[in-house]
């Protein structure tokens, strides 16, 4: 069971403290809301900056499954970058596309290393620099540069548009690329009649501890997390290749998908990317992620808090107990009480029904299992099992199950 505090045992000896005043006992810690993310176990799968969002969820008192599915290559050694600096010098672009902030620096940092510095930041001045967002463009200017213009949504389609209305005919265009190249930006560039040159200042490569990934996998289809959050296009790409690889890519990507038809979102793993580009290749895998308004890892961490207060928390009174499910946790009134996935699963799906029936097919489908009735019994007999009284969960002969049901004491709480 996830605790946002660990076990008593766990916590490091600390010298006895003076007695509190009176008035300090409406400041305890009991007094004090619970973190807004406890009880929920949220995946990550970044490896640049994964420190950051993992202390944010964390202090928000999610438990994480950190699975880096990809790092950033060091340049130092790189001759393919600077090869490709190499032709832009030469061909002296009209116009230069910045995609990242940390791309555009790693380039110059690149460069610099190179001894091509001083003739790439003059080569840069004499062209027209589009950006692709706020960051690129503080990027830009911190390297003594301005631009002529910046995308609108901060997306590299908007910013090719940008460019390509400007007018590319006939000129060259360099694109600094952002380890994840996207192939349709630069067709209409060249479409459009550019010369197109790519320059990348960083590449993609397997993280040290990629055999995480399977784990990862595993609590996906297993539904034992609650979000999964991606910050890079090419890191969905490696997470749904190694599902494929492991032969459970059918299963991953159902658990990833949410059904329209529940509101509250049950029976799925939700997915959470940092912003359009990321989200891409997991809609066209048919997953629909969660993506924030303004494409910042702050944005991104709000927007999983918000979600989970307001659809993650199940709380419902039966039989005399009071059921409470926050995300992977379930306690009975108000004690803790370890309760496996699936269990866990089908009673998130029992309580969200009201007491409605909930049919076989239903649960089955909540948990993934196809039309196995062995593995949804033993989920419902171990569910039982864990309920102070197992007569909670009713059979509704040929029907399916339900909670026992008491008149206005269902509801999700934010």
């Amino acid at each position: 069971m996830n605790q946002a505090t660990p076990p008593s045992g766990h916590l490091p000896a600390t010298p006895a403290e003076p007695a509190a005043p009176e008035h300090a006992a409406s400041q305890s810690p009991a007094s004090q809301p619970a973190p807004p993310l406890r009880g929920f176990r949220i995946g990550v799968t970044a490896h640049r900056r994964a420190g950051d969002l993992i202390e944010a969820l964390e202090r928000r008192g999610a438990q994480v499954l950190h699975a880096p599915a990809l790092k950033i290559a060091p340049v130092a050694d790189d001759d393919a970058l600077r090869a490709e600096t190499a032709a832009v010098l030469a061909a002296g672009p009209d116009v230069v596309l910045v995609t990242t902030a940390y791309g555009m620096r790693r380039w110059i940092e690149a460069a610099d290393a190179a001894g091509q510095g001083e003739q790439l930041l003059a080569t840069l001045a004499a062209s027209a620099i589009y950006v692709r967002g706020p960051k690129a463009r503080g990027a830009v200017r911190a390297a003594g540069l301005d631009d002529a213009g910046i995308s609108a949504d901060e997306t590299t389609a908007t910013l090719t548009e940008l460019v390509i209305k400007a007018g590319v005919q006939g000129k060259t265009v360099a694109v600094q690329v952002h380890g994840y190249t996207d192939v349709a930006a630069l067709e209409r560039l060249r479409a459009a009649g550019a010369r197109v040159l790519t320059v990348t200042p960083y590449r993609w490569v397997t993280a040290e501890d990629a055999d995480k990934l399977p784990q990862l996998v595993e609590a996906v289809i297993n539904r034992e997390l609650d979000v999964l959050t991606f910050t890079s296009a090419p890191a969905v790409d490696a997470v749904l290749s190694t599902a494929d690889a492991l032969g459970r890519g059918t299963e991953f990507r159902r658990a990833l998908r949410r059904d329209p038809a529940r509101k509250d979102g049950l029976g799925a793993v939700v997915s959470a990317a940092v912003g359009p580009v990321t989200a891409a290749p997991l809609l066209h895998a048919g997953i629909t992620p969660l993506v924030p308004e303004r494409f910042r890892m702050g944005a991104l961490i709000r927007l999983v808090c918000e979600h989970l207060e307001s659809t993650g928390s199940l709380r419902a009174e039966s039989a005399g107990a009071v059921l409470e499910v926050r995300g992977q946790s379930l306690s009975v009134n108000g004690l803790p009480v370890p309760l496996a996935p699936a269990p866990l699963q089908l009673l998130k799906v029992l309580m969200a029904g009201d007491g409605a029936i909930s049919s076989h097919g239903e649960l089955s489908a909540a948990l993934g299992m196809g039309d196995t009735d062995h593995a949804l019994h033993m989920a419902i007999s171990r569910l039982r099992a864990a309920l102070p009284d197992p007569a909670i969960v009713e059979t509704v002969l040929k029907r399916g199950y339900r909670l026992r049901s008491q008149p206005n004491v269902y509801g999700t709480i934010g």
